[in-house]
């Protein structure tokens, strides 16, 4: 079944048949299948929830067919975890990235679409652990001990979008300062026709930052042939 652009029988299929060995390939899988569902829609934090929450359950239910012991599936789960915060880290970039612009150009971040978006990465972590805690909670008794794990052992850490997010936030209010300072300020229509099309460009930044990323193939594969 694909659910907000997620195969998750394919997770599911990944999870259950996977040895304790293969953690670090599923934790790739879920990165993947995290933000390539971000990308496929404006990059708002209803949207974000509801693509952790499915990948989550794919996860879970991937990880109960499973034959590992307890232990080897906490293992996999957290994995999970890791995979949609690396992604997550990517969502936050992309939201500082779109926020510097509009700051850079004398947007102001009390205007109460950018005031939210703020917000809104202030709560990515939180939606990150709520969305594992509701799939925990509906999990079954097999898969309690290993999720209590997971949340326990990532809430003492900390998460890299809950670090990159407060970082954000400090970072877009120096700038603002800065710019009110330096007397930078957008009339109302122009600030305005960016505040509305805020959501959009964040989600063509994740999708710039998501492609930066990507090893480039080509060039090896040109590399090879003049070898030959």
């Amino acid at each position: 079944m694909i659910k907000h652009g997620i195969d998750q029988d394919a997770l599911i299929k990944q999870f259950s048949q996977a040895s304790a060995k293969q953690g670090e390939a599923l934790r790739k899988a879920v990165n993947e299948a995290t933000l390539k569902a971000l990308q496929g829609r404006e990059l708002t934090l209803g949207n974000i929830k509801q693509v952790l929450g499915t990948v989550a359950k794919a996860a879970s239910a991937g990880a109960a067919g499973s034959s590992l012991a307890q232990a080897d599936v906490e293992g996999l789960l957290a994995k999970a975890f890791t995979g949609m915060d690396a992604a997550l880290v990517q969502a936050v970039q992309a939201h500082r990235k779109a926020l510097q612009q509009l700051v850079d150009q004398g947007a102001n971040l009390r205007e109460t679409q950018l005031k939210k978006a703020v917000t809104d990465i202030e709560k990515m972590e939180d939606s990150l652990f709520a969305a594992v805690r509701k799939v925990a909670a509906g999990s079954g008794p097999s898969l309690e001990g290993p999720w209590a794990g997971v949340l326990k052992t990532m809430q003492g850490s900390g998460t890299g979008t809950g670090a990159l997010a407060s970082a954000t936030v400090e970072q877009l209010m120096d700038s603002v300062q800065k710019g009110l300072k330096d007397g930078r300020a957008l009339g109302m229509q122009a600030s305005q026709a960016l505040l509305d099309s805020y959501t959009t460009l964040a989600s063509g930044v994740l999708i710039g930052l998501s492609e930066a990323l990507e090893p480039s193939a080509a060039p090896a594969a040109s590399a090879r042939s003049r070898k030959d």
